[in-house]
């Protein structure tokens, strides 16, 4: 990686050290205010535990916010970061935890938002509605776990100097599941909009495979260990003093309800689970560790019957920054993005074109029943320049189209360039594929593809296995690593403009 890769990343490295100094608060500030853990000790096992979650299990969520927009262009990718970074580091000015999550989904939008893409709406608000039920949650959590050990505890008779000592170990042993958790299910939304652009290559050490990706993931956890050590002390204070008092068992509990709740929203395995035994599953989304401690303090003041010693005013503040965020993260990458590409001659994105040729009008009309081939027939040999020009250019034919239609649309239309060149298949991650779907690709050695479907088309001609299976919670695993492979592909054999 050169300099220049180097500088287009500090954007990332900025908003991984706003992680660590927002987020560290959510694990170990009621343990460090309640001078359960030094703060020394909080931020060596918090680091540490953020690093292995991020290198370990932080690459499966790398495409958590894909639906949303793919930023295509590395300096896009540079003032993406940069404008949630900046909008999480001025929120940590004032003392307020915020959410890291929803700073990115801002900026996104934001991205979204000067580039003329569309944004997908189901998208939207699938992860806002976590927003609201993710603090409910976790306090309600808080609530049950505070009545049911606290029950448990008077009767143990434990002697007062082994409780604290108990509550001291279970503190840090908690603390590091929730740093695991951290690294692992927020460490995509600090790098995540580099990993379609990210300057690295995989690498071979004594027999170990080490991803670009995984590579990425860990210089963001490098800078989110640096954020926890230099600047996670003042919103440690807000979580653990600012809200309520708490005692050190409270404490304890509120790190236990809000790792739960992480787990919860992001554990594909327990989605199987409930969705194997026929029982309401929770959506898969990038939750907000923040929201889940806050929800957790109010939950267990108001389990205590505490309620006047909660800071409601506080709260208050804090919910404000949660409203405003997003807003403000959209706001600074859209003018972000105007400086870099008119000011400093920057190519913030890569054009995209949606063209309506002959077979892509007979796959929207074979996949749409409700659109009138007379309607679409008009706009037939037309080219758009950009997502949202398309889209407006169809709806205005057609009428409202729903958020899914839209995408549908839009995914069929997209002109690629990938040509199946026999010289790249060194390029590809082989670790994602096996011997026979190799095979099955260099049977299209030599041929080339105008449209993603078209791509996927030939494959499934060679092997049904390629198809995407009935949507489903069960299904949704092989979805899921059939897009995966098909993204590889594309990112290897596209041919890219000189």
């Amino acid at each position: 990686m050169g300099i220049t890769g180097l500088i287009f990343l500090s954007s990332g490295l900025f908003l991984g050290w706003s992680l660590g100094a927002n987020d560290a608060a959510n694990i170990f500030g009621t343990a460090v205010s309640t001078r359960m853990v030094r703060f020394k000790i909080a931020a060596i096992v918090c680091s540490i535990f953020i690093t292995l979650g991020a290198v370990i299990s932080g690459v499966g969520a790398a495409h958590t916010l894909g639906s949303l927009g793919t930023v295509s262009a590395i300096a896009g990718a540079f003032t993406t970061a940069f404008a949630a970074a900046f909008t999480v580091y001025s929120m940590i000015k004032c003392g307020l935890p915020v959410s890291v999550s929803q700073a990115v989904v801002g900026a996104i939008i934001g991205w979204n938002w000067f580039t003329d893409s569309v944004t997908d709406v189901n998208s939207v608000v699938k992860i806002a509605s976590t927003w609201v039920a993710c603090p409910l949650l976790s306090a309600l959590f808080s609530a049950i776990i505070y009545l049911s050990l606290n029950k448990l505890l008077r009767s143990a008779k434990i002697h007062l100097l082994k409780r604290d000592y108990y509550t001291r170990i279970a503190m840090i042993v908690t603390g590091a599941f929730g740093a695991y958790s951290l690294g692992a299910n927020n460490m995509a939304n600090v790098v995540g909009v580099f990993v379609p652009v990210a300057p690295f290559f995989d690498l071979d050490i004594n027999g170990i495979h080490i991803s670009a990706v995984q590579q990425l993931f860990f210089i963001g956890s490098i800078a989110t260990a640096v954020g926890v050590f230099t600047y996670s002390h003042k919103v440690m204070g807000t979580v653990g003093k600012g809200l309520m008092p708490l005692s050190p068992f409270a404490a304890w509990v509120v790190v236990v309800a809000q790792s739960f709740v992480l787990f919860i929203f992001a554990s594909e395995g327990l989605e199987y689970f409930l969705a194997s035994h026929d029982l309401p599953t929770i959506p898969l989304v990038p939750v907000s560790s923040t929201q889940a401690v806050v929800g957790a303090v109010i939950g267990v003041g108001l389990c205590k019957g505490a309620a006047k010693t909660i800071k409601w005013s506080v709260v208050g503040r804090i919910i404000c920054g949660w409203v405003i965020t997003p807003v403000i993260a959209a706001a600074i990458c859209f003018f972000a993005l105007f400086f870099m590409q008119n000011v400093f001659n920057q190519n913030v994105y890569t054009q995209k074109t949606y063209f309506l040729s002959t077979p892509v009008y007979n796959r929207i009309i074979d996949h749409q029943k409700n659109i009138s081939p007379k309607q679409l027939g008009i706009l037939k040999g037309n080219k758009y320049k950009s997502g949202t020009e398309f889209v407006n250019a169809i709806q205005s034919r057609v009428g409202k189209l729903s958020s899914s239609v839209q995408q549908d649309i839009l995914n069929s239309a997209e002109l690629i360039n990938v040509l199946i060149d026999g010289n790249k298949f060194d390029l590809i991650d082989a670790q994602l594929f096996t011997d026979d779907q190799i095979s099955q690709l260099k049977e299209l050695m030599g041929r080339q593809f105008n449209y993603h479907w078209e791509l996927q088309d030939a494959l499934i001609s060679i092997n049904s296995e390629w198809n995407f299976k009935e949507t489903s919670i069960l299904n949704k695993q092989h979805n899921k690593n059939i897009m995966v492979l098909l993204t590889e592909i594309e990112r290897v054999f596209t041919v890219r403009k000189k």
